[in-house]
């Protein structure tokens, strides 16, 4: 069944249903009707020449020059040309289909004033797989993603490239081949198409759902570490977390707790230290304040995929016009520079935990670097070396882009979020933040083999998740495949779902 985009109730689930699974769309009826209306308004508007920003006066700086009749028409196309101005790589297939979804949900409540054919195209390009080639990068997250978006509003004049069915194409040819009419671009049309945060926007969509799934995978390799250590477990009773009041918390904890369920060390069978380090002991704490900076990125990232991203907005019921600046990306770019951070602050506690698997002064009698032959073997020691320097971009790409603002167009756009930034960092952050994990998921499953007490259910569903793929070390042997199927095992999300399936949702 088609997802039904009418402007107030597009999850980041179904945006990732739309962008990543091909899901097909449809446009609500009474958004038709809405969109209909405003072109309505519009029209009479452009025929009463009223002066309205963007549609008969030009943009940014050349606000103030009035448009001819003549050039009213013309002026969509050049805006097109002058906007698409990115460069660099490609963006992936995924992440411009989520900003097409994304706008055209914007279209649907009527106050952006295109034509339906625009946005009925757009949901046409979804349906039947024709994706514009979009350069990654020339947004600055404020006036829209405008070059970007431009680059998608190309092939809605016949123009620019795209996929279709495996090839990068012309755009008209790609749109030819899949039996989509060009609609062109008329007064309004052009700027509608482009005047919002819809890319970096959908790219957070799609970052905060691999996020959260990456944390409750960070709970499930925290908990197969814990059980290597012999960790004491009071910390994780939920009364403890309750009386403290976070949210995050409290369920980090009763994720781990679930992970554990079943555990010798529950029973006291295990002889455990009073009190650990914090590595161990403050992981609901730490994991929980990542789950609660994820929920209120969430909460933003949604309004903006349901909210009117646009200038200027057109209020039929009001017949009125209002120029702001509903385009800028600060509202989702700073939750998610936070979330960025939180990422790199949960994979930094990884590998103290990783470093406490292999240092034999700190793993409860594991041996050294989790070989058995130490000395001539250096078992995991230089995965460690891994780790870190995948965490020390981490931590550089962890400076907030939404304080980096450039002033541009001749200080008409004097403040800038810089979203597209923070987008492009965090999609780092996640890729390295699966190998992190990867490779404690691997010290772990290793440090496990060495222990004879019984383990959590979840833990040990984890552990044999990951011996399909990575054998035990006996011998030294070249890690880097290792470490590269590691970190695709945890971008797959098998892991979590083995353990959920045993265990229950960790969410």
């Amino acid at each position: 069944m088609a997802i039904v985009l009418d402007g107030n109730s597009l999850t980041i689930e179904k945006l990732v249903r739309i962008a990543r699974f091909g899901e097909k769309v449809e446009l609500h009826p009474e958004a038709l009707a809405r969109i209909n209306a405003c072109r309505a308004m519009l029209e009479k508007k452009i025929a009463a020449r009223e002066v309205m920003y963007g549609i008969n006066t030009g943009i940014g700086e050349f606000s103030e020059v009035i448009l001819s009749d003549e050039q009213v028409e013309k002026f969509q196309r050049y805006l097109i040309y002058n906007h698409a101005a990115g460069i660099g790589d490609p963006a992936p297939v995924e992440y411009v289909r989520a900003a097409m979804a994304s706008r055209i949900n914007v279209h649907a409540h009527g106050r952006s004033g295109v034509r339906k054919e625009i946005t009925l195209t757009l949901a046409e390009m979804l349906n039947k797989g024709v994706t514009p080639v979009v350069a990654q990068k020339g947004s600055v997250g404020a006036s829209g993603d405008l070059a970007p978006m431009s680059q998608i509003a190309l092939l809605l004049l016949g123009e620019g490239e795209a996929y279709y069915q495996g090839e990068r194409l012309p755009g008209k040819i790609a749109m030819e081949r899949a039996g989509i009419k060009i609609p062109g671009l008329k007064a309004r049309d052009g700027l509608a198409t482009i005047n919002g945060s819809n890319l970096l926007t959908a790219m957070s969509a799609l970052h905060l759902y691999d996020m959260e799934r990456w944390l409750r995978q960070a709970e499930i390799a925290a908990s197969m570490s814990l059980e290597a250590l012999l960790t004491n477990l009071k910390p994780y009773d939920e009364r403890l977390h309750k009386v403290r009041g976070f949210k995050g918390a409290v369920r980090s904890a009763r994720s781990i707790r679930k992970c554990l369920k079943g555990s010798d060390l529950w029973t006291g069978k295990v002889k455990q230290r009073v009190q650990d380090a914090y590595s161990m002991r403050s992981t609901p704490q730490v994991i929980g304040t990542a789950r609660d900076a994820l929920r209120y990125a969430r909460e933003q990232v949604e309004i903006e995929l349901n909210g009117v991203g646009d200038n200027p907005v057109f209020f039929v019921e009001d017949e009125l016009t209002l120029t702001g600046a509903n385009f800028q990306g600060t509202p989702v770019t700073l939750p998610m520079d936070m979330v960025g951070a939180a990422v790199t602050m949960v994979s930094v506690m990884s590998e103290r935990r990783m470093n406490r698997l292999n240092n034999p002064a700190l793993s409860a009698g594991l041996p050294p670097f989790l070989t058995k032959g130490a000395g001539m073997f250096s078992g995991l020691m230089l995965s460690q070396y891994t780790a870190d320097t995948l965490i020390v971009e981490q931590r550089i790409l962890s400076m907030p882009a939404s304080i980096q603002s450039i002033p541009a167009a001749a200080d008409q756009e004097d403040f800038v979020s810089m979203g597209m930034n923070t987008a492009l960092k965090n999609q780092q952050i996640l890729d390295n933040a699966y190998g992190i994990l990867g490779i404690e998921f691997m010290a772990a499953a290793q440090a496990l083999d060495f222990r004879t007490h019984k383990f959590g259910k979840g833990v040990s569903a984890a552990k044999a998740v990951i011996r399909k793929y990575v054998e035990y070390l006996d011998e030294d042997r070249p890690l880097y495949k290792d470490h590269t199927t590691m970190k695709e095992l945890v971008k797959s999300g098998e892991i979590l779902e083995g353990v959920e399936n045993e265990v229950g949702s960790l969410k």
